[in-house]
């Protein structure tokens, strides 16, 4: 559909998108789901990531959103896993078919909510740190999407870290600044009072160029964001509908469609990256105090890194994690 000139909403309002993602997720077995996990991140690896946030966001029910949360738990009991994960509980992520957005609000914050709290107290969700929102026209509007993620924020400490402004200027980002969320993503949409605001706030702005380049979205004001003081990352919104493992190419196309240079691409993949998760003081960068998480390069220039578009495992030799290879080429 998206190839016959759809829209993102076109397809998911025609049954598409999240909503057949969902569908396949809750038939799946958590072993499948652990099964496919497992490999992404093997593959992430090659690529040099050493950190991913991962989300549920496919189950939009109480037991499907577990049932995702707890995948992502138990890939780290298995030895050579090779990274560390921040996981996002994202139940506001579509509304389900047979719900009002009241109705899913109500849900998440009286249900979904509370289960967590069971179960991060009981040491079952260790590695749930952050809530996400859909905070879309027609989706999760801003009153709701504020109600989801001040519930989470302050009955069980998760960060705010969402989507906002992507499709339409909903004004997600001043909200995010409002809230003091760790961070808001996507921002293709985004105003310059929500630029200012989370230059003010310190709220990090996660752009998200495969996505912008999958829909056929405008570029965010990348380089407004930069001049007014934002502090802008960059992931990879690895999803069914931008299946793309490696942060390379997106710091690739953040420079040639965003119009970053090589150096904002890289600390915007990194340090500030690390910024979004909370966790600017310990990961994304190379002094001492922080965690040895490091790639090895075969090039004399760093920039090939990026230059190489979706040639980067030509360059990268070794994938170092907490002072121990995970990866090798040779």
């Amino acid at each position: 559909m998206k190839l016959d000139g759809a829209t993102y909403m076109e397809v998911q309002a025609a049954g598409g998108g999240i909503h057949f993602t969902t569908e396949k997720t809750k038939e799946a077995s958590e072993e499948e789901l652990l099964s496919n996990f497992l490999e992404i991140a093997k593959e992430m690896s090659k690529c040099g990531t050493t950190l991913i946030e991962a989300k549920s966001g496919y189950g939009l029910t109480t037991e499907s959103e577990i049932k995702i949360l707890k995948v992502f738990e138990n890939a780290l009991s298995f030895q050579n896993f090779p990274m560390e994960i921040s996981s996002t509980f994202c139940g506001a992520h579509a509304i389900p078919k047979n719900k009002t957005e009241e109705e899913q609000t109500k849900i998440i914050i009286n249900e979904m909510i509370p289960e967590l709290i069971k179960l991060k107290e009981s040491g079952k969700l260790e590695c749930l740190e952050n809530v996400d929102v859909f905070c879309e026209k027609n989706v999760f509007e801003l009153e709701s999407s504020r109600q989801i993620l001040e519930a989470a924020s302050n009955s069980i400490g998760l960060r705010p870290n969402f989507h906002a402004d992507e499709l339409f200027p909903l004004g997600g980002a001043e909200m995010g600044a409002e809230i003091k969320a760790t961070a808001v993503s996507h921002l293709e949409e985004i105003s310059e009072k929500g630029i200012h605001a989370l230059a003010k706030s310190g709220t990090v702005a996660v752009l998200l160029p495969s996505t912008a380049y999958v829909l056929k979205l405008k570029s965010p004001p990348v380089r407004k964001m930069i001049k007014s003081g934002v502090c802008v990352a960059l992931g990879s919104d690895f999803n069914p509908n931008a299946y793309c493992y490696s942060m390379p190419t997106i710091m690739n196309l953040a420079c040639v469609n965003f119009g970053m240079s090589m150096p904002e691409a890289l600390v915007a993949a990194t340090l500030h990256a690390a910024h979004s998760l909370g966790r600017g003081k310990t990961h994304g960068a190379i002094s001492e105090g922080r965690v040895a998480d490091l790639i090895v390069l075969n090039t004399n220039k760093w920039e090939h890194i990026i230059y190489r578009l979706s040639a980067h495992q030509s360059v990268i030799e070794k994938v170092i994690k907490f002072g121990k290879v995970v990866y090798s080429k040779t």
